[in-house]
């Protein structure tokens, strides 16, 4: 098995972008998919990580894995740098957020009469970031997985990710179906890789989801020889 041979890197989780010393925007990620992958990922692989956003602590108590604590998109794009080498699998399945305050506030924000408005601006793309480090070291030996939490025209945006960001597979999340997406302890997956595969996930555990991905990146490990 070709993924005992290499680091795996794993992220879960939401990000939260505060806007003042009390409130944030975030997401209803929980953790529980990137947990499941670290766990199978550390069955393979002794030198695993789990980078991950604010979760149940519970989730993660008497991991053997090593674990890495972020809370912003920006945390998790210099975590996730800092822990990139050859050979290398980086399963990309936390839930970043999209969008940060522009500026936060020292004390929390009074209601008022009025409606409030927060600014907002881009958070950092962190597999756009990714790609331009692989490209710019020539980190032939990374093999980078990405995933989408989709809502509409879900195999569209999958496949435009996986080109744009310049990904190895791509796992889609339809997580407006029954049993899948958030806080649930089942999905349903569809995985596209580079070469035009497609495989569908039925509705199972997170833990056996976690195996099937698992076993696909090794199988295309081995096609690169």
């Amino acid at each position: 098995m070709l993924l005992k041979e290499n680091k795996i890197i794993v992220t879960g989780g939401p990000t939260r972008e505060w806007f003042d010393p009390i409130r944030y925007i975030s997401n209803a990620s929980s953790g529980k998919m990137g947990v499941a992958l670290a766990d199978e990922a550390y069955r393979i692989s002794q030198n695993t990580v789990f980078i991950h956003g604010p979760i149940n602590e519970q989730l993660v108590q008497n991991k053997n894995f090593r674990c890495v604590k972020i809370e912003s998109t920006s945390d998790l794009l210099q975590a996730v740098l800092a822990e990139i080498e050859e050979p290398c699998v980086l399963i990309m399945a936390a839930a970043p957020a999209d969008y940060t305050p522009l500026e936060k506030s020292e004390e929390k924000i009074k209601k008022s009469d009025g409606d409030l408005t927060i600014n907002m601006k881009r958070t950092p793309d962190v597999l756009k970031n990714v790609a331009e480090v692989k490209a710019k070291r020539g980190l032939d030996k990374l093999y980078v997985v990405g995933f989408a939490a989709e809502t509409n025209d879900t195999e569209n945006y999958a496949i435009g990710k996986l080109v744009q960001k310049n990904l190895d597979m791509i796992c889609l999340n339809d997580v407006s179906r029954e049993g899948a997406g958030f806080n649930v302890d089942t999905n349903i997956m569809t995985l596209f890789t580079r070469d035009g595969t497609k495989i569908e996930l039925p509705m199972m555990s997170k833990e056996k989801v976690a195996q099937e991905i698992l076993n696909r990146i090794d199988t295309e490990l081995a096609k690169r020889g």
